[in-house]
């Protein structure tokens, strides 16, 4: 059975160490970190059978077999180098962070050093599958499509420094329009599912991403669509915001929970 450590005591993290204390995935949960370590502690407390340690990150890493990365695209520099440069698997919850390409190369060439994975959830979005299987040939275009509640962009850098009146919109705004890799940096609290669309795909600069403030909506909306030597599709998903955090969408914990009972389970099914 595999040990894994969480980093990050959020939403997402708290739903996996649930989903693991209810038998839901097959992983031995053995310790957590958080930058804040009351909020690591008060994590440990909520849970009624699992008891993970609260570790530094030099210690659990020396303790598990996979690293569960869901703490911030800051927080990305400093824990994966370390994890990878211990010999554990990471799976990255925060994908925007790879959104530069310097981080981006110099992580990817510590996994292939030190023989480890990299494992990147569909987060927010469906139709990473089709997205991966298109790769396979060529694909010409890649459109994603965010529409968000306004209070769901505020804080954003690209709002802050624009002076975009969140509270002030009466109708569907389109407030940004660019690549992928500038979305990210635009919103670095927003849009991780550009990095995740842009890895599957046609990298960062060739994503196109849209973001939309809509005023009567209650969920956040993602619309993909891809055009390659397939043909063409499109995917659209409706997401509810998670209870503790309007700015992360519910399914992104789900597909968190999703990709560890999959690595857990014998049988793969999908792309």
């Amino acid at each position: 059975m595999l040990k894994i450590g969480i980093v990050g005591c959020g939403f997402i993290g708290g739903q996996i160490c649930r989903a693991i204390e209810h038998g839901e995935v097959g992983m031995e949960l053995y310790a957590l970190y958080d930058a804040t370590e009351e909020k690591a502690l008060t994590l440990v407390s909520s849970l009624e059978t699992c008891r993970p340690a609260y570790m530094e990150l030099e210690k659990l890493v020396e303790g598990v077999d996979l690293v569960v990365e869901c703490a911030s695209q800051t927080a990305v520099r400093s824990i994966l180098p370390v994890a990878l440069k211990a010999g554990c698997d990471v799976m990255v919850l925060s994908v925007g962070a790879f959104a530069d390409r310097e981080l981006r190369e110099e992580i990817f060439e510590l996994a292939r050093t030190h023989n480890c994975k990299l494992y990147f959830p569909s987060g927010a979005v469906v139709g990473i599958d089709g997205l991966n299987s298109a790769s396979a040939a060529e694909i010409f275009r890649v459109t994603l499509t965010t529409r968000k509640p306004p209070r769901g962009l505020s804080g954003a850098p690209f709002v802050l420094e624009h002076g975009i009146e969140l509270e002030k919109l009466e109708e569907d705004t389109l407030i940004f329009k660019g690549s992928a890799a500038e979305a990210v940096r635009a919103f670095p609290a927003n849009v991780n599912v550009a990095a995740t669309i842009s890895l599957a795909g046609i990298g960062f600069e060739r994503t196109e991403v849209r973001i939309i403030a809509a005023p009567g909506l209650s969920r956040n909306v993602h619309e993909i669509s891809v055009e390659g030597a397939f043909g063409k599709f499109t995917t659209r998903v409706e997401n509810l915001p998670s209870p503790e955090n309007p700015r992360t969408s519910y399914l992104a914990a789900l597909s968190a929970v999703s990709t560890l009972k999959k690595l857990a389970n014998p049988i793969k099914v999908g792309t």
